[in-house]
């Protein structure tokens, strides 16, 4: 039995050996056939790559341009909004203004335009005052004394 045993393992031994030169030589087959396929396949893989980036590069170009139509649109619809916008702040401004004036005018305040009428008003009478003085202060100069007209003088004046 014991050369059974011997005879079996020298078999299993011959056939792992024939085993691992099989492997052993598939491996330098594989190894062969990618350096052969190695170079069709890389050049193969260069010309799908060049197709691919003109595409996407196609692609890109054409979202650029739409992305860019989008911000003039976007753009011009901004400037549309903020007319609009100024559009309604004058109205409400315009409106704001109208009810101060109404409120200042229910209690009594006189407007701007007023104002400068009865300021240019008061100069004139200031002028005219003077005027009338001027005389009358040189004489009471003269006289020693200041000047000083009764009520009848002045009215029939």
């Amino acid at each position: 039995m014991t050369t059974r045993k011997q005879s079996g393992g020298a078999e299993i031994k011959e056939e792992i050996k024939a085993n691992a030169g099989k492997v052993w030589l598939a491996g330098l087959g594989a190894l062969a056939t990618a350096e052969e396929q190695g170079g069709k396949l890389f050049r193969s893989l260069v010309k799908k790559g060049e197709v691919y980036e003109k595409k996407g590069m196609a692609q890109i170009e054409k979202l650029k341009d739409r992305v860019e139509t989008l911000a003039e649109a976007a753009k011009e619809r901004a400037e549309g909004a903020w007319e609009k916008v100024e559009e309604k702040a004058e109205v409400v401004e315009e409106r704001w203004d109208d009810k101060v004036v109404g409120a200042l005018r229910k209690i009594g305040v006189p407007s701007r335009s007023e104002i400068a009428s009865l300021t240019h008003r008061v100069e004139e009478l200031t002028a005219l005052v003077e005027k009338k003085l001027k005389p009358a202060a040189a004489a009471a100069k003269k006289r020693g004394g200041a000047v000083r007209k009764s009520t009848k003088s002045r009215k029939a004046r």
